[in-house]
């Protein structure tokens, strides 16, 4: 079940950032922590303690693979660096050109997006919630494909801003 969430968290956790760019928030390190994770209506374990048994079975050339892709699992959640040219735009780029991911915000208010979007293994929907130029949360459903078999999945997640300096995170391309 783990890898099904891993795969499930990764999709979404790919997304997220692009939708909340156009708010101006603040350029930097961001860190995303996932809970309410449900599966075919099943509560699973909050990422924290996955991304935990995850971290310690990965090899050193998995999380490089990850950090490539500006992936960082640390402190909560998955931390990732936002430029201050990703935070201006009002564009929707492909923050990983080999994910083969896409968005599409389809409604947007002072303070909330409605968003799709769509991977080679997972779709479905979601609204992200500005709080600040520091801090969103979304909520996202969908369906997902990790192991053959489509998957309901849904989860909720926040996102923090922890500083300009991101340190050893890469921006994502």
């Amino acid at each position: 079940m783990n890898v099904r969430l891993l795969g499930l968290a990764m999709a979404v956790g790919l997304s997220l950032p692009v939708a909340a760019q156009a708010q101006m928030l603040q350029p930097g390190l961001w860190e995303l922590t996932s809970s309410n994770m449900k599966v075919d209506n099943q509560n699973l374990p909050d990422l924290q303690l996955i991304l935990g048994q995850l971290g310690s079975q990965m090899t050193p050339a998995q999380k490089a693979a990850l950090e490539k892709q500006g992936i960082n699992m640390g402190g909560k959640g998955i931390r990732v660096c936002l430029t201050p040219e990703q935070v201006k735009t009002d564009e929707i780029p492909l923050q990983d050109a080999q994910s083969g991911c896409r968005q599409e915000i389809t409604d947007r208010s002072a303070n909330q997006w409605k968003f799709r979007f769509s991977c080679p293994k997972a779709q479905g929907s979601g609204v992200a919630t500005f709080l600040s130029d520091r801090e969103f949360n979304t909520k996202v459903n969908g369906t997902f494909n990790a192991t053959g078999i489509p998957q309901q999945g849904s989860m909720d997640t926040r996102a923090v801003w922890l500083g300009q300096d991101c340190g050893t995170v890469k921006p994502r391309a």
